[in-house]
């Protein structure tokens, strides 16, 4: 999840620059893919100007190009086609701190499917989708988890701020913290569930994840030993 956070902030901030903020905002409000020339025009820039940051926009993944003869003439003597820029198909949702509603929403809904189909109680098609998430992004965090210092580092990848007092790993940050809020058992037990299976895959017999709720943190905290009864 980190990448991607990452990658979501830098095309944010590619967004500061006002001359690139003003294209972004003609593009995107047109019915249709716009030209270099037009988007210029549009904004009251020099075409070379534009074309920077029209580049620029394409390179964050906030705008796609594609290329068209405008005329609609095709064959010799129809010209070159036109570079067009349009709204890219990514979509950017950056929250500080980092929060992951996103991945809840598709643990709930492969939940209720689940439990739709199988006549299974919801809040244990909860936990297994979740453990079935934590497996997932488990598989893509590579290096082993033997110690509380790999759990930082990889839970520092997933948004939860982890920091390590008196030997355990809290989490500053829970990156589903309106829906904890809200509805604690559910989405606590949910977490708990995700960050179980994700410690499961990465090899981590050492260390646990169990539930111990606090104040201005996340409710999983994760431990040395053997396993917590939940």
């Amino acid at each position: 999840m980190d990448g991607d956070f990452a990658a979501q902030v830098a095309g944010v901030g590619a967004l500061a620059e006002p001359a690139r903020r003003a294209l972004y905002l003609y593009v995107v409000g047109q019915p249709e893919p716009v030209s270099r020339d037009r988007a210029a025009a549009g904004v009251g820039l020099a075409r070379h100007t534009a074309k920077f940051h029209l580049d620029k926009l394409v390179a964050e993944g906030l705008l796609s190009t594609e290329f068209r003869r405008l005329s609609g003439r095709t064959g010799p003597g129809a010209g070159r086609p036109t570079k067009l820029y349009r709204r890219a198909e990514r979509q950017i949702a950056v929250t500080l701190p980092e929060r992951h509603y996103d991945l809840a929403g598709q643990i709930l809904a492969s939940a209720i499917e689940e439990a739709a189909r199988s006549g299974i109680p919801v809040v244990e098609a909860v936990q297994v989708a979740a453990a079935a998430a934590g497996r997932r992004i488990g598989s893509g965090c590579g290096a082993p988890v033997r110690s509380l210092d790999d759990v930082v580092r990889v839970l520092s990848g997933n948004g939860y701020e982890p920091r390590i007092e008196d030997a355990a790993v809290v989490l500053a940050n829970c990156p589903f913290h309106a829906l904890a809020r809200d509805h604690t058992a559910l989405v606590c037990g949910m977490n708990l569930h995700l960050l179980g299976a994700l410690l499961d895959v990465l090899g981590g017999t050492e260390v646990h994840a169990r539930l111990e709720p606090a104040p201005q943190r996340c409710c999983v905290v994760v431990g040395t030993g053997p396993p917590p009864a939940q």
